[in-house]
């Protein structure tokens, strides 16, 4: 027992340390301006050739024309303030720039170690001065600041690199009530992604009593294999025949087969890590604390090599980059985030049914609460770990892919997460699947609704706190058992 509460708290004092000198390595980049012109008429493709220039009190900065993805990007000396003028000259014929809410002239405020992202939108000839709906509007600043430095729709202002998870946030009308609405269905949306991330942490702590620290970078492996597999060229082949088909059309979405592949390939990184790793190493009878500085090995493993391969740069997934808001009362939330939350709670239950009424699932409860009592009833122990480590694996992939489908996709995604679903599980109870889900709703919740008061920074920071609060008051977690933690 007291060997793994010091293994818990080596985990906690490892993530808190390793987060702020991660985040500050990141933010060694400078200052820029940046941007994407994407073509009105395919969001896949960018529009090349347009100039933009960058001044200071009337000194041109620089200037860049944008490439054949429609990305520009003009580097500044120092934090300050910058005019943005994009040459209308240079844009092609058969477009023009929408000139409302602003136009080709933009006043923008750099920070420190940021890369600012400002929005020009092109539109069809002849509908520049048509203003942009304000759901429209709000959603692509959102989507193309890409979490760089702009301030998103719940008004989050953590820059990148920061090691901050900004939750996703919904557009909502004025006044307070509607802001704790807003708020209350980012949270939860938010909750959820942590919970599915989650839940596999849980169920392998539960069943080898392990904790591990390579699970965040499994969701960012899900995240940058969906990413991989939608990009290819068969995927969109396959697409392509069936784009306007209602239902054949969302089935074979580039994105969506990725997503089912990108599970697979968890799962199955799950399952090779426990049968030629973990399993080997219990036979050994190597020490818990040991193989918990080997899960940070094999972390600091998958991260690098997901760099090398992926690069540092972030990413968006470019199926459901912009959409229009769906209004829901006094809610704005786009289908794609819509359909995550409702994704995401079909995956829970299916797990939650799965764990009550199969034979597996009981098999896996039975060795979460007593792997000795378990084996000694008959139970293939070996057996189940695999399961629960491949499905801890694919929830892992699943949600990374939701997390890069609301914010972005980079290297170090998963591991700003870590954190997050640690505090889940240990607030829902360790080891227990339930706990996680209910633990991760909780701090998805309180980590956006405490941005009504606070400022974005500290989401985190009061999520971690009430965590503490609980355990003061309940130890064991919400849904654990006392003999768990005494």
């Amino acid at each position: 027992m007291r060997t793994r509460l010091v293994t818990l708290l080596l985990a906690l004092i490892a993530a808190l340390l390793a987060i702020p000198g991660t985040a500050a390595a990141d933010a060694q980049g400078g200052e820029s301006v940046w941007g994407q012109i994407r073509n009105p008429d395919s969001d896949d493709e960018g529009v090349e050739g347009v100039d933009i220039a960058v001044s200071q009190e009337g000194e041109e900065i620089g200037s860049a024309t944008t490439d054949a993805d429609g990305n520009w990007e003009v580097e500044v000396p120092e934090p300050g303030t910058y005019q943005v003028v994009l040459d209308e000259e240079t844009v092609p014929e058969e477009f023009d720039l929408l000139q409302v809410p602003a136009g080709a002239e933009r006043d923008v405020e750099v920070r420190a170690d940021q890369r600012f992202a400002v929005v020009y939108r092109l539109v069809p000839q002849g509908e520049g001065d048509v203003a942009a709906s304000p759901s429209e509007s709000q959603e692509a600043d959102s989507e193309d600041s890409g979490g760089s430095g702009e301030e998103d729709a719940a008004g989050s202002g953590a820059e990148e690199g920061e090691g901050v998870v900004e939750a996703p946030g919904v557009a909502t009308g004025p006044g307070l009530a509607n802001q704790i609405i807003g708020l209350t269905v980012a949270g939860l949306l938010f909750g959820l992604i942590i919970a599915i991330s989650s839940v596999g942490l849980s169920l392998i702590f539960g069943t080898t009593r392990l904790i591990n620290f390579a699970h965040g970078d499994m969701v960012t492996f899900g995240a940058v294999m969906a990413m991989i597999f939608s990009g290819t060229s068969m995927l969109t082949g396959l697409h392509e025949p069936f784009a306007d088909v209602p239902v054949l059309g969302l089935v074979t979405n580039p994105l969506i087969v990725g997503t089912v592949l990108a599970v697979v390939c968890g799962a199955a990184v799950g399952g090779v890590l426990e049968l030629f790793l973990w399993r080997p190493l219990r036979k050994r009878n190597v020490a818990m604390i040991q193989m918990f500085i080997v899960t940070i090995g094999v972390a600091l493993l998958l991260r690098h090599l997901l760099l090398v391969v992926f690069g540092a740069n972030r990413e968006k997934y470019v199926q459901f980059r912009i959409q229009d808001m769906v209004n829901i009362g006094p809610i704005a939330i786009t289908p794609r985030d819509l359909g995550i939350m409702v994704l995401s709670v079909l995956v829970l239950v299916a797990v939650a049914s799965m764990l009550q009424f199969t034979r597996i699932g009981k098999a896996m409860r039975a060795v979460s609460d007593n792997r000795d009592l378990a084996e000694s009833s008959g139970i293939d122990v070996n057996r189940v770990t695999v399961y629960v480590w491949m499905l801890g694996g694919g929830l892992s992939a699943l949600g990374g892919v939701f997390l890069g489908l609301n914010q972005s996709v980079y290297w170090q995604m998963g591991f700003h997460l870590l954190l997050l679903m640690f505090a889940a599980v240990i607030l829902g109870g360790l080891g227990t699947a339930y706990g996680a889900m209910v633990g991760g709703l909780v701090i998805g919740l309180v980590a956006q609704l405490s941005t009504l008061w606070f400022s974005a920074q500290l989401m985190n920071v009061w999520a971690l706190l009430i965590m503490i609060v609980v355990l003061l008051v309940r130890p064991q977690g919400i849904l654990g058992r006392r003999e768990r933690v005494g």
